[in-house]
């Protein structure tokens, strides 16, 4: 059986993204997922919404060599501590691994179109409240 919280991230002058968190059975020893459901332009969401932090990565050494082990899940993290990291991970992307490159590539090389393309979710998001 999964548990599924369903939630809303407020994320750049006022726009509602909702999200999906997907708990496995064997919470808390493996990390849950979030999803979001809405529309997102960010460099560490993937283009189908799903998140990508390394809390949120299974627990141990990252076989890439990329993440510590202390970076990755451990089972001390809460629902809470997870949101926080998400509303940090919206505000400072990190493009140095990013799960969508495109979005990547415009924080870094365009900033003012990937403010306009996160404009534009903002207020598409406030038009379906």
């Amino acid at each position: 059986m999964y548990l599924k919280l369903k939630g809303c991230f407020v994320y750049s002058d006022g726009g509602y993204f909702n999200a999906v968190m997907t708990f496995p059975q064997d919470y808390p020893n493996s990390p849950p997922s979030v999803r979001f459901t809405s529309e997102m332009w960010h460099p560490n969401v993937y283009p189908d919404g799903r998140v990508c932090i390394s809390i949120l990565h299974p627990p141990g050494d990252d076989p890439n060599g990329y993440e510590l082990a202390s970076e990755r899940w451990t089972p001390v993290h809460t629902v809470e501590s997870i949101v926080l990291s998400i509303i940090s991970m919206l505000s400072s992307p990190n493009d140095e691994s990013p799960a969508n490159i495109e979005a990547a590539k415009d924080w870094r090389e365009k900033r003012a179109e990937f403010k306009k393309k996160v404009r534009s979710l903002v207020r598409k998001s406030q038009e379906m409240l």
